[in-house]
Order: C-alpha cells, then structure tokens, then sequence
C-alpha cells in the first residue's frame, strides 16, 4: 500500500475514520532524522497491509501539528480507533515503528 500524504482536509477521512490502524509521520524537508526515517516508513507502508501509513509535512500542516502537540519532529504516531494509540518522537531503526502498532 502507498503512502498516504494527509493534510487538514483529508486528515479525518484518511486517519480518525480508518478502519484500519494508521501511523502518521510528522516530518519536514530541513529535518536529517526525519530523512533517516522516511524511507523506513515508506518500507513499511509497502510490507504491511495491515495498517494505513501517511505522511504530514508539518511546514505546510501546521494546523494538525499544533493540535497533536508536535513539539519535536521526526515524530511518529499510531491512531487506532480515532485516538492516539502509540507515540514515537526522533528516529528509531525500523523494527522498533513496526512495534508500534504491531
């Protein structure tokens, strides 16, 4: 499955009405670490049907990173139901995402 690039207005749609988990990647173009997790993320959207992976570049998503309280980024989060299920802030090797919402 593709990534999902999610903004304001596909945000609930995409994300709090899955019915599927989703994990949501907070990044920036000017960020290193978030340049080390990117392709992780795009790895696992590719490997696990399972869940829903999407994107949010907080430069041009300011809105949805003010309202999650992004204070640090590459920060990675697992919604499930619609509610914040798992958060992971700064890079982490692969296998500890996938724990995530394994």
């Amino acid at each position: 499955m593709s990534v999902v690039t999610l903004t304001k207005d596909n945000f609930e749609s995409e994300v709090l009405q899955s019915n599927k988990p989703v994990l949501v990647d907070f990044w920036a173009s000017w960020c290193g670490p978030c340049k080390m997790v990117s392709p992780l993320v795009d790895e696992i959207a590719e490997e696990h049907d399972e869940v829903k992976v999407g994107k949010i570049n907080v430069d041009e998503e300011s809105e949805l990173a003010q309202q999650f309280q992004i204070m640090s980024i590459p920060t990675l989060l697992v919604f499930k139901d619609g509610e914040i299920a798992q958060r992971q802030v700064g890079a982490v090797p692969k296998e500890k995402i996938v724990a995530l919402f394994a």
